[in-house]
């Protein structure tokens, strides 16, 4: 796999960081994936700011999973500023989420989201989904270069 491959995951829940994470590196997925624990980080790491201010030029993630129910600040929210900054409203966003409130599928496509997921419970499916999004938004999916807005 390729270095430059990067899957920005924005999960609060410990247990599917670690599932997910589980099954990329088993799949030989994704080389690079950063964490962003809540939307605060997650919108702090995309827009280099605080603490990230670091990886300011660095390459955007090529992939962003992201819940919707998180602390500090929403999902929806984090698609939205994601949506409306010109250096991220290209980046394929898949919503993996808990969430069976129809409200938030509808409202995530109005946004903008790429693709919206409800996280299986059963652990096979659930890795059988990473497995399938890591592969399709990585390596067949095709995106815009970057510097397109």
């Amino acid at each position: 796999m390729n270095e430059a491959l990067e899957i920005l995951l924005v999960e609060d829940d410990p247990n599917d960081i670690e599932l997910t994470m589980h099954v990329l590196h088993q799949e030989h997925i994704s080389n690079k994936v950063s964490i962003a624990r809540d939307g605060e980080e997650a919108l702090d790491f995309l827009f280099c700011r605080n603490r990230f201010e670091h990886r300011n030029g660095a390459p955007a993630p090529k992939l962003i999973l992201l819940d919707l129910k998180l602390p500090k600040v929403t999902g929806l929210e984090v698609l939205h500023q994601i949506r409306c900054n010109p250096a991220t409203r290209n980046l394929p966003v898949v919503v993996l989420t808990s969430s069976r409130q129809e409200e938030d599928l509808v409202r995530s496509y109005q946004l903008g989201v790429n693709s919206y997921i409800q996280k299986p419970v059963d652990f096979e499916d659930f890795s059988a989904v990473i497995k399938e999004l890591g592969y399709y938004w990585l390596l067949v999916n095709r995106v815009p270069p970057a510097t397109a807005a």
